[in-house]
């Protein structure tokens, strides 16, 4: 029993998704301290409020905190483009340079006559009948 269980723990995706849990958890703070610290008080300083955090507004006796939401949607928007540029377009660039010289083989041809896709082991082409050559 504890065998299994000693597998399940030190296997590599448990391991990666614990360190990526945790470095994400770390970067939220620091993405929420940016927004609250650094760029609430710039943007402010151009709207004339000191903090979103203060805006409210009242029906009847709810409270909506805009405020709240917009340093929210701020952070949200400062971690989707840290994601993208510096994670996503230089995983897609590393992938697409390690690419590169690799053949890789198709299952697919184009036919010598019509340009239509078929299979690569065709002998017929399904589409004008033009006899393939392999």
């Amino acid at each position: 029993m504890l065998s299994g269980f000693k597998k399940f723990i030190l296997r590599g995706n448990i391991i990666d998704l614990a360190v990526g849990v945790v470095v994400g958890v770390a970067f939220t703070t620091l993405v929420n301290s940016l927004v609250k610290d650094l760029l609430t008080p710039v943007i402010s300083a151009f709207g004339g409020k000191p903090d979103f955090s203060t805006l409210s507004f009242t029906i009847g006796h709810s409270k909506f905190l805009v405020g709240d939401f917009l340093n929210s949607l701020i952070s949200f928007l400062i971690i989707a483009a840290v994601i993208y540029f510096f994670v996503v377009l230089p995983v897609n660039k590393l992938t697409e340079l390690s690419n590169k010289g690799k053949n890789i083989d198709p299952t697919t041809k184009k036919c010598t006559d019509c340009l239509s896709t078929i299979p690569k082991k065709a002998k017929r082409c399904a589409f004008c009948a033009t006899i393939q050559k392999n």
